[in-house]
């Protein structure tokens, strides 16, 4: 058993899942594409995103790109950001 089976029970083939989606990917774009409604957070969370492993409950990260790639209107450039940090593994923030 794999410490992640170990800590998050029935939730970890979803987290395991989450977490080789996120290293796959070749920037946050194409996690847009995948399951999970990745997204960007407002209000304290501000700057993270997040992705879905059951319901309320979340990966959230950051990119790890600095300055971080924003587009023209001040928006996150999700084809521009390549790496991540991981602050917290199936967290319900609501």
């Amino acid at each position: 058993m794999t410490a992640i089976a170990k800590y998050y029970g029935n939730r970890a083939k979803i987290i395991n899942q989450r977490l080789k989606d996120l290293e796959a990917a070749r920037n946050l774009e194409t996690m847009k594409t995948l399951g999970g409604n990745c997204h960007e957070l407002s209000g304290n969370l501000k700057g993270k995103l997040a992705i879905s492993t059951s319901g309320n409950r979340r990966i959230i990260f950051e990119p790890s790109d600095n300055p971080v790639p924003v587009k023209e209107d001040g928006g996150l450039d999700w084809s521009k950001v390549t790496e991540i940090i991981i602050t917290d593994i199936d967290i319900d923030y609501h």
